[in-house]
């Protein structure tokens, strides 16, 4: 191609990306548009699509002489969910997500705010780094290896019998509603490792939150007379609860959602996901099984709802 020829070419070729430029800049909707098509209608196909299909198998029904699904429209499928078995599923999980979200909670300020109010230059790069590690290795890895902490021949179990508190781990394993023959096989064990597992969720919303806490209201505070209790009644919790109610957005629905610790570190009751492994897997009842996928997702409708308008989504 000779030197001429390119210079014919190229004009024309600045001059289109010119005027698609120009076209853009005329009409920034239109770029918008162009951009954000593409993953939309992923978004719209995959996940919004799978959740329409979902929901419209839990309105239909599985016969129980042929064990097909009966695909006319009913509310009966719901109705089951309230019988004593599978009601006692939906609320062992509730229980168990608040309780975790609680704990959570708890655990997760006193670190945030030491982050928040005195971690400094490495130091602070030392608590990020602290918190993100246990996020960068595998989920089951960390389920297991709390497994093997928890079971009877474990290092929990050795620390308890070290420090004289073997008859406290009895008493614990002896309670009927949380107890059984190892940690590794309990509701509590469930607990804690759920826990673990999600607490990087709530310290950093709560650290987040708390960073913007100006430090001057903490010191107006103690000037006018406030000991430390009332600062955190009256000017920290308010100020954190959006950052704690973000968090809890991840550890509940999480918790309430998650079926691999349960099936590992549980015990023979349900959870709302094994309920639904159950479900569409061994008794093949898919349309049950959708109706328990659409308890969590009505309750976090509900529970976003009520995080918003705590300002959750700003701590985020």
């Amino acid at each position: 191609m000779t030197a001429s020829t390119q210079t014919a070419i190229l004009p024309g070729r600045q001059g289109a990306i010119g005027r698609l430029s120009d076209l853009f800049w005329r009409k920034p909707g239109l770029l918008l548009f162009l951009m954000l098509t593409p993953p939309l209608l992923w978004l719209g196909i995959v996940y919004v699509g799978s959740l329409l299909a979902l929901l419209l198998q839990s309105f239909f029904s599985i016969d129980e002489f042929s064990g097909l699904i009966n695909y006319e429209f009913t509310l009966a499928t719901y109705g089951q969910l309230l019988q004593p078995a599978n009601f006692d599923i939906i609320l062992r999980t509730l229980l168990m997500a608040a309780a975790v979200t609680l704990a959570s909670a708890a655990i997760a300020f006193p670190i945030a705010y030491y982050a928040a109010r005195y971690a400094r230059g490495k130091w602070k790069a030392v608590f990020y780094l602290g918190i993100m590690l246990p996020l960068w290795s595998s989920y089951l890895v960390k389920v297991y290896a709390w497994k093997l902490i928890l079971a009877k021949e474990g290092i929990l179990t050795w620390l308890f019998a070290k420090l004289h508190l073997t008859w406290l781990l009895d008493d614990l394993l002896a309670i009927p509603v949380i107890g059984g023959n190892s940690l590794s096989i309990s509701y509590i064990g469930t607990f804690i490792v759920f826990v673990y597992v999600w607490l990087p969720f709530m310290i950093l919303p709560v650290q987040a939150a708390l960073e913007r806490v100006p430090a001057n209201l903490v010191e107006a505070s103690g000037d006018l007379g406030a000991d430390p209790r009332q600062t955190f009644r009256y000017v920290l919790f308010p100020l954190a609860l959006p950052g704690i109610v973000a968090g809890s957005i991840f550890t509940f629905s999480l918790t309430m959602g998650d079926y691999i610790i349960p099936q590992i570190i549980g015990t023979s009751r349900l959870f709302i996901g094994q309920a639904v492994y159950a479900q569409q897997g061994t008794t093949g009842n898919i349309p049950l099984a959708a109706a328990f996928s659409v308890v969590p997702i009505v309750i976090m409708g509900l529970y976003l709802a009520l995080a918003k308008r705590m300002g959750a989504f700003d701590a985020l």
